[in-house]
Parts: structure tokens; C-alpha cells; sequence
């Protein structure tokens, strides 16, 4: 559980790209399905899956130990 906590930034980051990656697909996507990201929905909802995380990541700043 202290895991999912320190991570919660990320998680967050995730799941809202997740949703704006399938929102991508639907609303703007590929209609010939020549195009590797947006041609399917679980390819265009991991992909901003990862950018979320990614990107909300950036902002996470470690806490130092300092003893």
C-alpha cells in the first residue's frame, strides 16, 4: 500500500492519459487503420497511458532522507 502512495502522482498521470488517449481515438483517430497508434483504441489508450505516467512523473519530486 505505501508503494501505490509514493506512487499516487503517477497512477493519477496513467489513468488520465489513458482516458485522453481513448478519447484521441474516438473523436480524432485513423479511419484507413494505416496508422500503428490510432487505428485501435487499446493501441492509442496505452500509449497516453504512458505519456501520462510519464509526464506526471516529471513533476514528482523524492523526498531526501536526511539523517
Amino acid at each position: 500500500m505505501t508503494h501505490i502512495l509514493k506512487h499516487k502522482h503517477t497512477l493519477i498521470g496513467v489513468l488520465i492519459g489513458a482516458i485522453v488517449g481513448y478519447l484521441y481515438y474516438h473523436f480524432v483517430g485513423c479511419m484507413t487503420d494505416t496508422c500503428a497508434m490510432t487505428s485501435r483504441p487499446l493501441n492509442s489508450t496505452l500509449y497516453g497511458a504512458l505519456l501520462g505516467g510519464l509526464v506526471c512523473n516529471m513533476f514528482h519530486k523524492e523526498k531526501s532522507k536526511t539523517e
